[in-house]
């Protein structure tokens, strides 16, 4: 019998009340209406319920998708007539986090939840269910790609059983594409000769050159040096580059002692304290936009497509649509390459430190979906081969051809991928149901002995705009990657990444990130706009703010999750 977890549910409710408390006279409804299932059914979990055309399921993403096209899309109406399945997707707006506890306090859960960290709260209440059994039954394509690694699926040491299908992590991975570090344009590395970009003073350099010359665009707009996207959660992408160019690797907000498995708050590692002083220094010569703790992403996105912003430190999803109309307006030189820039030369850049195969952030399935079996089927289908180069590849004759038993997007179809952007992504429906599926990562080739994904060398090479190939050839590589240390130059990560351990909503880890949080977000910006000589009694004081609220014993306890994970992955 399929089950949802039940255990801690009457001291969840608790709080679930007081926040509804707080919510009261917020209207409107959730994705997840599921009134027209029947609860019997559901737990049972047995067999999909008769029907004669498809089955519409609710999801909810915390993640946004601006191109979701209600299935229309190509992709989405072949994976329609394969599975049955329509999705009638809602996609946060605001406060992810706020919206999946609402969901937590009044049971109103949709049929799919891609909900992340905070996937824990709806465990509580036993809102998702155990995929076990639907896994062993009906997913044949997931339990194969998976093979082993299932185990890395489970929820914990205490509870093992599956509540979401990953969907963050590739499996096998071998990655040829570099889509974090510190990001310029190629006009401003052209402009300075190519130099090496190593450290943020090489960084800093080129920009402030750049802008010294060419204050202004070619319509008096005024260029910007670097702008940030500070907008809610997209705080965390400020406050990651703390540990990216300190030599940690991404374990999100905790540095994890690799032999040991203990964790510490990152920002408590004084070299983070000299990263955020260089972003203050930025700030105090001009080359920070000012707004970049007030803007939100729609502005931050509009700044970074208007070609103005010289400089990024962002990873690729946050401003691809922006790029996409960088190049769709002909603008290939306004766009950027990536570099592995470091707070000095004694720190490597650990964009590529593997992390293993990871569980955590996931599609689950809710204790109140109307049809549980179709839902299992459908992402089974998207693990599929077929579901898999259907969702990286598009369809055949229109989005690629096959010559000589090679899977190519010819020049033509490229141009017009580029031209058209982001309305070609709507209409192709390419990657928009990547955060659904388990999937296989770079570098991974299916039973054709092509490759499952268009990052593979060969492939990348055909999308490089000319700006881009110049600036390629200037540094004597093929890829951007080729910049950055490779995977081998870094010891294994037993307990993988562990930003995405799902904690339970009442842990005393959970409850003590969220005062973190609330301290950092503050902190950082006050930080990194005061007059610098403010700059280390503001940190000293933030400092002391984390050891008042309890850091050390939020550190022990989510050492303590690390350490259960090493375990419950190493069979012991």
């Amino acid at each position: 019998m399929l089950k949802a977890k039940k255990t801690k549910v009457a001291a969840l409710l608790l709080g679930c009340f007081l926040l509804l408390g707080q919510l009261a006279g917020c209207g409107g409804g959730t994705a997840g209406t599921s009134g027209s299932g029947t609860n019997g059914a559901d737990q049972s979990g047995g067999q999909s319920s008769n029907r004669s055309g498809p089955v519409t399921l609710t999801y909810f993403s915390e993640d946004p998708s601006s191109n979701w096209n209600n299935m229309q899309d190509r992709v989405g109406k072949v994976l329609t007539e394969k599975t049955g399945v329509v999705l009638d997707a809602e996609f946060a707006v605001g406060d992810p986090v706020q919206k999946v506890s609402i969901m937590a306090a009044t049971g109103d859960v949709p049929d799919l939840i891609a909900a992340k960290s905070d996937l824990g709260k709806l465990i509580d209440v036993g809102a998702v269910l155990d995929l076990t059994e639907l896994i062993d039954q009906h997913a044949p394509n997931i339990k194969k790609m998976l093979g082993d690694k299932i185990v890395r699926i489970k929820y914990s040491l205490d509870d093992p059983a599956i509540y979401a299908i990953p969907t963050w992590s590739a499996v096998d991975e071998r990655k040829f594409k570099a889509e974090g570090g510190f990001e310029l344009q190629h006009r401003v590395v052209k402009e300075a000769g190519y130099p090496e970009i190593r450290t943020v003073e090489d960084y800093e350099k080129v920009i402030k050159d750049y802008l010294a010359k060419y204050p202004t665009d070619e319509n008096g707009n005024k260029n910007i040096g670097l702008t940030l996207n500070a907008d809610d959660w997209h705080m965390y992408q400020v406050t990651n580059s703390g540990f990216m160019t300190t030599g940690a690797p991404d374990d999100g907000e905790y540095y994890v002692n690799q032999e040991t498995f203990d964790v510490t708050y990152h920002f408590r590692r004084p070299e983070e304290r000299e990263y955020f002083r260089w972003l203050n220094h930025m700030n105090d010569i001009g080359l920070l936009d000012p707004e970049s703790f007030v803007q939100k992403t729609d502005q931050f996105r509009a700044k970074v497509a208007s070609g103005r912003v010289l400089g990024l430190i962002d990873p690729a999803w946050d401003f691809g649509e922006s790029q996409q109309a960088l190049k769709a307006a002909g603008k290939y030189d306004q766009t950027y390459g990536h570099y592995p820039v470091t707070l000095t030369k004694e720190y490597k850049d650990t964009s590529f430190w593997p992390a293993g195969f990871d569980g955590g952030y996931g599609i689950a399935i809710s204790s109140k979906c109307k049809d549980p079996v179709a839902a299992i089927k459908f992402l089974d289908f998207l693990a599929s081969e077929e579901g898999q180069i259907l969702n990286n590849w598009g369809i055949e004759g229109t989005d690629y051809v096959v010559q000589d038993g090679k899977r190519i997007v010819p020049a033509e179809i490229q141009q017009k991928m580029e031209s058209q952007g982001n309305a070609y992504t709507k209409e192709s429906g390419i990657g928009l149901y990547w955060n659904l599926m388990v999937h296989y990562g770079d570098g991974i080739k299916d039973s054709s002995g092509n490759y499952f994904t268009k990052s593979n060398s060969e492939l990348l090479t055909a999308t490089y705009s000319e700006p881009e190939k110049e600036a390629l050839a200037a540094y004597g590589i093929e890829h951007w990657r080729d910049l950055f240390p490779k995977e081998e130059e870094f010891p294994e990560r037993k307990a993988g990444a562990v930003y995405n351990i799902a904690l339970p909503s009442d842990s005393t880890a959970a409850i003590l990130g969220t005062k973190m949080r609330d301290i950092t977000w503050k902190r950082i910006p006050e930080a990194i706009m005061a007059d610098p000589s403010r700059f280390d009694q503001i940190w000293d004081d933030y400092m002391a703010e984390l050891e008042k609220a309890g850091v050390r014993e939020m550190e022990e306890a989510y050492g303590q999750f690390v350490k259960d994970r090493v375990k419950l992955w190493s069979g012991e």
